[in-house]
């Protein structure tokens, strides 16, 4: 009886936890890749960025707009901005990380996402979030993320950033990531993408 029942928890885990597990876009869909450094592609040259790596892999435009250093109410200051000029059908947030190196308050972070996300949805954009980690002895996702897409039913990148970021072989400094890394990041979100006729 245990064991059906852990059974059972596994399989709602894996189906009903976190979310969508997978975005549908069209082959002429417009992907915008919104975000800070890790976004923009710190530590490499432009086609290693992680935004050039997924268009390859999908083979659709991924629009890298992200700036380096900037936290979430800079972002938010500036994503209207970005859906009126591109229109996406996906935009992939990662925000986060210069709010937490900056030691800006965790509500106001989590405001701010949920303000990404609902202005995204009201211009007619599928949401993705890519969780960052709060900085520690062991790298582990803010909660704020899950929580987020859990509230929105929102495709999740929840552990991907945090693994990366704790492996120095995928790292380029402290904070950002390689070549590799980037790639490995660029193929988890690729995973949950599929596009549709």
């Amino acid at each position: 009886m245990i064991r059906i029942t852990l059974l059972m928890f596994m399989v709602t885990c894996l189906y009903g936890c976190g979310g969508n597990n997978t975005v549908q876009i069209s082959p002429y869909a417009n992907i915008v890749a919104f975000g800070d450094s890790l976004t923009q592609g710190v530590g490499v040259d432009k086609p290693n960025s992680y935004p050039t790596k997924l268009a390859s892999e999908l083979g659709i435009e991924v629009i890298n707009s992200g700036i380096s250093g900037q936290t979430s109410s800079q972002g938010l200051a500036r994503l209207n901005t970005v859906l009126t000029t591109h229109m996406p059908s996906l935009i992939i947030i990662c925000y986060g990380g210069n709010d937490v190196l900056q030691n800006k308050s965790k509500t106001q972070l989590e405001a701010n996402l949920r303000q990404m996300i609902i202005r995204s949805k009201q211009h007619g954009a599928q949401v993705m979030l890519v969780a960052v980690p709060q900085f520690g002895l062991l790298l582990s996702p803010m909660p704020v993320y899950k929580k987020l897409a859990d509230e929105y039913d929102l495709v999740l990148i929840e552990d991907t950033l945090p693994d990366l970021l704790g492996d120095a072989s995928k790292k380029s400094d402290r904070v950002h990531l390689n070549a590799q890394g980037y790639a490995l990041l660029a193929s988890e979100i690729a995973r949950h993408i599929e596009i549709t006729n």
